[in-house]
């Protein structure tokens, strides 16, 4: 391995690290999904990793590409600045979906009284919520996709360092070592993203959350929306 590729090798490290670290969506949808649904640690570990590498898979089969045809490292850039985009505003939507499903589902498991006079003029007072009566089944069925939603998501979303700062700059030697590059970062990326969700999983196992448990499902939906939002607005 020549100097230059070393360098880079080593960037691909620093940056997969860094890149993963800073940005929340990269970790936060899984850590609150996985507490708000109940997750078991093996599900929440298999459904970070799947959606992590069809997150720097996506850059990197876009990258060898662009290299592969000759495409110019901006336009692939602009490239993935709309893909970005595009991400941002799923995050958005499905987190705003999400919020205002589960509070549409709180709402109609909170208890409330009917008065009935009966034949004798006996009054009868009973308790009773609409989960059963009125379960509607879009909403339904937006909450057991979510995997495969946020999987989608993903895709979309883009390795934003990887291409310009990484891959190109190695293809300017051989295909090997920008593959070498794409491997080390891909797999740092993934690696980083598992690690904080396993760390988050783990934490949250030794504290009782039992008072905020009812609200689980409209913290997940708010912070990803607010993830979406800061991707979309902050750059993050």
């Amino acid at each position: 391995m020549d100097n230059s590729l070393a360098l880079l090798s080593a960037t691909a490290l620093s940056l997969g690290f860094v890149h993963t670290i800073l940005g929340p969506d990269h970790y936060l949808p899984f850590i609150v999904l996985s507490e708000a649904k109940k997750w078991t640690v093996r599900k929440t570990m298999f459904i970070t990793f799947l959606c992590g590498l069809g997150h720097v898979l996506s850059s990197v089969v876009l990258g060898l590409i662009g290299i592969g045809v000759g495409i110019s490292v901006n336009r692939l850039v602009e490239v993935e600045s709309f893909r970005g985009s595009i991400a941002a505003w799923l995050f958005i939507a499905f987190g705003l979906v999400y919020m205002v499903i589960s509070i549409r589902n709180l709402a109609r498991k909170k208890k409330h009284s009917h008065t009935h006079m009966h034949t004798g003029g006996e009054l009868h007072v009973h308790e009773h919520d609409h989960t059963a009566n009125h379960v509607h089944v879009h909403s339904s069925e937006v909450m057991k996709t979510t995997p495969w939603i946020l999987f989608l998501i993903f895709i979309f979303g883009p390795c934003e360092p990887l291409i310009p700062l990484l891959m190109y700059p190695a293809a300017a030697n051989n295909l090997s070592g920008t593959l070498i590059v794409s491997i080390i970062f891909s797999v740092v990326t993934i690696a980083t993203m598992m690690g904080v969700v396993l760390a988050f999983k783990l934490g949250f196992s030794k504290i009782s959350l039992k008072p905020l448990e009812k609200y689980s499902n409209i913290i997940a939906g708010a912070m990803i929306l607010f993830s979406g939002l800061a991707i979309q607005f902050l750059g993050l």
